[in-house]
């Protein structure tokens, strides 16, 4: 049983920013009143949003945040499970979804969606119709159990008999069906593919032992070529082995030659920087008279002899640089016959490698080949070809037995889905309680002193027939008439619930029910019936408060001040 104890809100449709909570095991009935627009029905909608995600009333969630506020929406739900204290938490802008149990939060590992099937299907057991047939009762937005498709109407019993289980377990089933049909018709194909190879090998053997002759001349001249061949790459490798080491040889001055030609870049370097600065030199003293740092004359013989100097420098550079060019020539011309003798033994490495792996793959072909002439010539099939095709005679037995295996489990599974369909185990049951649920529903509707004869059949359409045998339909009352069927449907599907123990709760709200739809002599039945209903504890939404009052243990005035709503 869920018993509900607490449900608090703010800034939630016209609450503000302060929580307005409401204990919902406080007492039996519970009378909520107000004004227009005062925001009784509010909690109507925080229930079902803080339990599903989504408000009782036909409004998108974004309509269910403060607009003046325009944030920190939190609603919050308390409820008792056996011995388990449950809190469910949720939150607009920013976005909440908590579920706790005994004060730890459950973990939220999973996407929301997975979050709410947890919610529903492991802690309440119930979903957002199934609450609203058994726990609410409205007069805008709610949809009758007797307006409801018959799909649907299917649904919510099956979750009161707590039925929906079989449900589940069939929709396991069809996929588990599905991925069944699919391994069985894999393995139609690999058994068809196995007596396909098994054939295949068994006409091998046959004509290997038919041809014996020819198949010994074809595979000894084939062994033959083989060997020619091999003979002539083998002399190919040596030779290129050879020639790689005469070739080495030719290049052991490398090294020498490389530090050389580093050695020569240098002095060209520096000869390259001694000339630009004598250049330097004879431009200053051919362009300036005088010091520019201590602004003394130059005597013109001095220019001269600095002049001349530099130029004997200069020439003896220029000499050096000649000769140093051609040392050049003579080194750089050596490195590019050093680089073509290294590509010739790098090429020359290559096709040794290939000669080495084609020779291996001939040599073990050849082998191969002996084998199978010797295994010939002595009269006999070659024992691997003979375990090749006893393995494949052993793997079809496998798929074989395999696909046996399947088609008995597909068996299985379709006799127990033809079990857990609907016209299967949950009609008997339907069936069972079909009687009972006629008895409470005609029982109710006789204390509202409505006499009619109310049947729900399996498919949960209705008949119902006056005291003068005539027969109708539930479109054919009145709304005040509707409202006692809707009533006595909400208290069988209570009641039922409770001896199933499935979707039982003390929780029960109508919503404006007397205010329209019930005369003076309904009402006082139906209070009557409030009082006999056991631990439920019942709110009462009515803008009717000064004539109801007084029938109620408990009343509960929302008034709204400065366009916030609040309990007075």
């Amino acid at each position: 049983m869920i018993h509900f104890t607490k449900v608090r809100w703010k800034n939630f449709l016209s609450t503000g920013n302060n929580f307005t909570e409401i204990e919902l095991d406080r007492q039996k009935t519970t009378l909520i009143i107000g004004e227009n627009g005062a925001g009784k029905s509010t909690i109507l909608d925080a229930l079902c949003f803080s339990l599903f995600g989504k408000p009782f009333r036909i409004i998108s969630k974004s309509q269910l945040v403060n607009t003046i506020n325009d944030r920190e929406t939190v609603v919050e739900v308390e409820f008792k499970i056996g011995t388990k204290e449950w809190k469910i938490v949720r939150g607009i802008k920013p976005n909440k979804f908590e579920i706790w149990c005994d004060d730890i939060m459950i973990n939220q590992e999973a996407n929301q969606r997975d979050y709410q099937k947890y919610l529903e299907q492991n802690v309440l057991r119930l979903n957002f119709r199934s609450f609203t047939q058994v726990v609410i009762l409205g007069s805008s937005t709610f949809i009758p159990f007797m307006q409801l498709k018959a799909v649907h109407r299917r649904e919510v019993v099956e979750e009161i008999l707590d039925i929906k289980i079989f449900s589940l377990m069939n929709m396991v089933l069809k996929n588990q069906l599905k991925d069944i049909q699919d391994d069985i018709k894999d393995m139609d194909y690999q058994f068809e593919m196995a007596v396909e190879k098994i054939a295949m090998q068994t006409n091998y053997i046959d004509d290997m032992k038919k041809n014996k002759d020819k198949i010994i001349k074809e595979k000894q001249d084939l062994f033959q070529s083989n060997q020619t061949i091999l003979t002539d790459r083998e002399k190919e490798k040596a030779l290129l082995e050879t020639a790689s080491d005469d070739l080495t040889g030719e290049i052991n001055d490398k090294t020498h030659t490389e530090n050389k030609l580093s050695k020569l870049n240098n002095i060209r370097a520096t000869l390259t920087e001694k000339h630009k600065q004598l250049a330097k030199d004879m431009e200053f003293f051919k362009n300036n008279d005088s010091c520019p740092t201590c602004e003394q004359d130059i005597q013109q013989s001095h220019k001269e002899k600095m002049i001349s100097d530099r130029e004997i420098k200069t020439k003896e550079i220029l000499d050096g640089a000649i000769k140093l060019k051609e040392e050049l020539t003579i080194v750089n011309k050596r490195l590019e016959e050093i680089t073509g003798i290294t590509k010739q033994i790098r090429d020359n490495e290559v096709r040794q490698a290939e000669l080495y792996s084609s020779i291996s793959e001939l040599q073990k072909y050849n082998r191969k080949l002996k084998e199978d002439i010797e295994n010939f010539e002595s009269g006999s099939v070659s024992e691997k070809d003979i375990d090749k095709l006893n393995q494949m005679k052993t793997d079809c037995k496998k798929i074989e037995h395999q696909r046996s295996n399947l088609k008995d489990e597909k068996t299985y599974i379709m006799a127990a889905r033809d079990m857990l369909n609907d016209t299967g185990i949950k009609t008997k049951i339907i069936k069972q309680y079909l009687p009972i649920m006629n008895q409470l529903i005609n029982k109710y509707l006789m204390s509202m002193d409505f006499y009619v004869n109310f049947n729900l059949d399996e498919n949960f359409n209705e008949t119902i027939k006056s005291r003068f045998r005539d027969t109708f339909n539930y479109a054919s009352f009145s709304e005040g008439e509707k409202m006692r069927i809707d009533l006595a449907l909400l208290f069988t599907w209570r009641a039922i619930a409770k001896m199933k123990n499935s979707t039982n709760t003390n929780l029960l709200i109508l919503d404006e029910i007397f205010d329209s739809s019930l005369d003076g002599q309904g009402t006082d039945e139906f209070l009557r019936i409030l009082n006999t209903l056991g631990d439920e504890n019942t709110f009462v939404i009515s803008h009717k408060g000064d004539q109801l009052v007084d029938k109620f243990r408990n009343s509960i005035r929302f008034v709204k001040q400065q366009n916030f709503s609040r309990i007075a």
